[in-house]
């Protein structure tokens, strides 16, 4: 046992007894940050404007701060790049969190010299949940390697800029910096296939134990070392033992990473954004029910919309203690970032209230409603994990699902746009089991289906690098950067069916 790992069980028992702390009183912990961050932000120009002197409890911050989403917070964004300080927050940011939105171009999270622990310690502390649950440490003294964005900053105003996982980069723990791979100089390679091939380089013969990144592009780089060596990722890395992801649901991808690497390894849920680290995976045992533990002590103030409420005037904006369980809620939160009831467009539902813990639903402009059937994407994972379950040969590389509203002939439809790495045996029962699941799923693609408005849903099948060269097309190939599940119109699928076989 090296010293890393031997320190790392003792910290990890001092993190998880005063996580129960704040976990036990969640009312209390989202009182107790809700009062400090109306205070502390009282003299800015936000403050100001929206009275936060005035502002006593969360219904009096509901009359004075509306729900706005990044488009509504451009204004302010605008004065800070032109240099204006104590604008959301007191100063100015210590950072600006670079990422692209659909509508409003490239958009600048501030992040604040309160707020960058919170991104830190949520990933750190989701490793010593894992260390104090499994009494694995062994992993924190052999190589590390975080499938990141380029650490490299551009200054704006003052303002260092760049993207999350860059940002993060500079503050990786010194203790473990010197396990961390790949190197800056790859790391900063901006052009993901260039950079894919020097981390092969520079991690072929390393001793890996943990490997870190969203789940497709974490594919893509164990398919590229077994094109290089023709073995399995447990015959490369014989040490590797933990897998990180976040921003994805893994169900999909979980057969086919598990089939290249050759073997099932532990792996750790994460819930990061550029607005802030929301959760983590806390516990590791085989009846846990899953969800991740919502972190509610660390600078964040949470409000939850019904998601059926998001697009009104004035909908419902639940705290904590009001939440249900099994609910589908969009998440806004009030931040000492200088976030302010920003609605960062993912949905939630709490599987547990003891303590607080969460799964992500989906994105709540990401849906297919051209007839009324509001499908989310909960439901077309839950009915291909179902599809998968039934045909355990199959392996999905990734998948896109859009209407179909005026096909050549017959009804209108779903369509499934999907990349295989193995096919099921029989694709039209396969496509059957995927429409049961989902009339089970969604009552109103049931009615749709069973009233012959919609037929079932048709899947097309994708060349296997699909998905990559789409994302390359748009200059999102790698890094943080995610394939939207549900579209409500054809733009997604009809670029795509230039992959299609």
């Amino acid at each position: 046992m090296g010293i890393r790992s031997f320190l790392a069980k003792p910290l990890s028992a001092y993190v998880v007894a005063r996580q129960e702390k704040w976990a036990k009183n969640p009312e209390v912990s989202q009182e107790k940050v809700f009062q400090t961050i109306i205070k502390q932000a009282q003299h800015t120009i936000f403050g100001k404007e929206h009275d936060f002197a005035g502002i006593r409890n969360h219904t009096d911050f509901v009359q004075r701060v509306p729900i706005r989403d990044y488009e509504g917070f451009k204004p302010y964004i605008e004065q800070i790049l032109q240099g204006k300080e104590d604008v959301l927050w007191r100063g100015k940011p210590l950072y600006f969190a670079k990422t692209s939105g659909t509508t409003s171009g490239v958009k600048y999270i501030p992040i604040s010299r309160d707020s960058i622990h919170n991104h830190i310690n949520g990933a750190k502390n989701a490793l010593l949940n894992y260390i104090y649950e499994t009494g694995n440490a062994d992993f924190v003294d052999r190589k590390l390697i975080f499938l990141s964005g380029s650490p490299v900053l551009e200054n704006k105003n003052g303002i260092l800029t760049g993207r999350l996982s860059g940002i993060s980069n500079h503050h990786v723990p010194a203790y473990l910096r010197s396990n961390q791979l790949p190197s800056w100089e790859t790391n900063c390679i901006e052009d993901w296939e260039e950079k894919l091939e020097k981390i092969i380089d520079e991690t072929l013969h390393a001793d890996m134990s943990l490997i870190s990144g969203i789940p497709p592009w974490v594919q893509m780089y164990f398919d590229r070392i077994t094109a290089r060596t023709g073995k399995k990722i447990k015959d490369v890395f014989s040490n590797f033992s933990v897998f990180v992801y976040g921003g994805v649901n893994f169900e999909p991808y979980k057969a086919k990473l598990f089939d290249s690497i050759g073997k099932k390894i532990d792996s750790i849920e994460l819930f990061p954004a550029s607005e802030g680290f929301f959760a983590y995976q806390d516990k590791f045992h085989p009846d846990h029910n899953g969800g991740m533990l919502l972190l509610l002590d660390t600078g964040i103030f949470y409000e939850f919309i019904p998601t059926e409420e998001y697009f009104n005037e004035k909908p419902t904006r639940l705290t904590i203690g009001e939440v249900e369980l099994n609910k589908n809620y969009a998440l806004v939160l009030s931040s000492n970032a200088g976030l302010w009831a920003y609605s960062i467009g993912d949905t939630i539902k709490f599987v547990s209230k003891n303590p607080y813990r969460v799964v992500v639903t989906g994105r709540i402009k990401h849906f297919i409603s051209a007839f009324g059937e509001h499908v989310i994407g909960e439901e077309v994972e839950k009915a291909l994990k179902y599809a998968l379950d039934q045909f355990p040969e199959t392996e999905v590389l990734e998948f896109t699902v859009a209407p179909q509203v005026t096909p050549t002939e017959g009804l209108p439809y779903h369509e499934w746009l999907i990349s295989f790495a193995k096919e099921p045996k029989d694709l039209t029962q396969f496509a059957q089991a995927l429409d049961k699941k989902m009339t089970e799923l969604n009552v109103y693609y049931d009615d749709l289906i069973s009233g012959a408005i919609l037929r079932p849903l048709v899947i097309t099948r994708l060349q296997p690098n699909a998905f990559i060269e789409y994302m390359k097309s748009l200059g999102k190939l790698g890094g943080q950067n995610k394939v939207p599940r549900l579209s409500n119109d054809r733009k997604i699928a009809d670029v795509l069916y230039q992959w299609k076989i």
